[in-house]
């Protein structure tokens, strides 16, 4: 999903910094919102006061102490308009997070509380990586990634282009300390396959608009790796590996005949519609709330997706929602209305996926294609986006969905995206393999 917990930014802003000492260091807490618990990090010194978001890979946010004495402080976050006040209690900061007018307590622990991550590549690496840039031809964009290869490659050696799923990532993709685009670009060098790992627009040492982006634009910055692979690196077997919104690009580009194969990682292959009532379904359910509230909500946002559908300008979203409500003759708890509202106003990238239909890209490819899924999957659900039914021409190509893998193919107890987190396996070995075997296959 596009919309973070917390609207994330970089910016550089100047340190007020006081005499006092005894916050000096690096301090850790969890920020409890609904059922979902979001890591955040502080790191104090005389030089710089920043903060992370490892849960959302924002790191280095420039913050401001307000007021520093033996045992409070203040801590502004202006490009996020947060704040942090905390009073020192023993080896602990007590205090309170406010954003936007709304206080969560937060209490900070010294240290950075990483977790542990055993499938992340540490260095030193036994095969070789390379800082490249490439150009989006049709909007100037500049794309920023790693080529990553065996030690010893030939132009003939296959390579995939990693996409990630929706919501703005860096190369890795990643998400709560997990890596899963190194992760894949570290196994598949060690079994002689090359890779092409990039951070998406507007991230990292990317460029490019992403105010108006739709996974049209995505896919232009994709086709734009191929092109440089094709063109500057001169390899001759070129596909596309794609996760989440990333496969669905597989299937866009796969239709185009634009890649010899293509690797969909829990990419939909129903229309946006369709995909994201489900999802709102599984999701809503995932966190406990009501079936006869859950089914009342997904009957209310059907209606507000065929007015965006529609292209049908809301002057008032709030008026317009308590119309859809009586028409539908459902019951929402105001915070679920709120988000109809918000629902409701309009944004480039969910209209345009709304309308997106994969299927008819999938009926035009002729490269092989693996499609994979997990059956506790619940923002791709997995049986209704590989159905038996599908129209592969490729004899070469398959399907598979793994017993117990959530959708970032960790091994999981519900599948739940507050599990994500807690999980200590980054990705399932076992896909790991099937994915290189594959592509050694071809």
């Amino acid at each position: 999903m596009r919309n973070l917990l917390l609207a994330i930014a970089l910016l550089i802003l100047p340190l007020n910094y006081c005499s006092a000492q005894t916050f000096n260091g690096d301090w850790n807490g969890q920020l409890s919102i609904g059922n979902q618990k979001l890591t955040l990090v502080f790191h104090i010194n005389p030089e710089a006061c920043t903060l992370d978001s490892p849960d959302q890979g924002a790191r280095d946010i420039q913050a401001i102490i307000g007021l520093q004495t033996e045992d409070s402080i203040q801590i502004k976050i202006p490009i996020i308009g947060a704040a942090y006040n905390g009073k020192k209690k023993g080896n602990t900061i007590v205090g309170k997070f406010m954003q936007r007018g709304i206080s969560f307590p937060l209490t900070l622990l010294p240290g950075k509380g990483e977790r542990n991550r055993p499938q992340t590549p540490k260095a030193p690496f036994d095969y070789k990586t390379k800082e490249v840039t490439f150009e989006n031809p049709i909007d100037g964009t500049i794309l920023a990634g790693t080529l990553t290869t065996p030690k010893t490659y030939t132009k003939k050696t296959p390579i995939v282009i990693m996409v990630t799923g929706s919501a703005l990532q860096n190369r890795d993709e990643e998400i709560f300390e997990h890596k899963p685009f190194a992760v894949i670009a570290d196994f598949l060098a060690k079994q002689g396959i090359a890779s092409l790992r990039y951070d998406d627009r507007s991230v990292g040492k990317s460029t490019g608009d992403v105010a108006h982006a739709t996974t049209e634009q995505f896919r232009q910055d994709a086709e734009a790796a191929i092109l440089y692979l094709r063109n500057k690196e001169k390899f001759k077997k070129v596909g596309i590996l794609g996760h989440s919104e990333g496969g669905t690009i597989a299937y866009l580009l796969g239709g185009e005949r634009k890649v010899e194969f293509i690797i969909s990682l829990a990419g939909p292959t129903v229309n946006g519609k369709e995909l994201l009532l489900a999802q709102n379904n599984l999701v809503l359910k995932s966190q406990g709330m009501p079936q006869q509230t859950v089914d009342d909500y997904v009957k209310a946002l059907e209606q507000v997706f065929d007015l965006r559908i529609q292209g049908t300008e809301i002057p008032n979203p709030k008026e317009k929602i308590q119309e859809i409500i009586e028409d539908c003759k459902v019951t929402l708890p105001p915070a679920l209305q709120n988000n109809l509202a918000l629902v409701l106003t309009h944004d480039a990238w969910t209209d345009y996926f709304l309308k997106l239909n994969p299927m008819e890209s999938i009926k035009r490819m002729k490269c092989p294609a693996f499609l994979l899924n997990g059956d506790k999957d619940i923002q791709v659900p997995a049986k209704m986006n590989i159905p038996e039914s599908l129209p592969l021409r490729n004899r070469k190509s398959k399907t598979k969905i793994y017993p117990g893998l959530n959708h970032l193919f960790q091994h999981c107890t519900t599948g739940a995206v507050n599990e994500y987190k807690e999980i200590e396996e980054t990705i399932s070995p076992e896909v790991l393999e099937d994915i290189s075997n594959f592509i050694q296959n071809l």
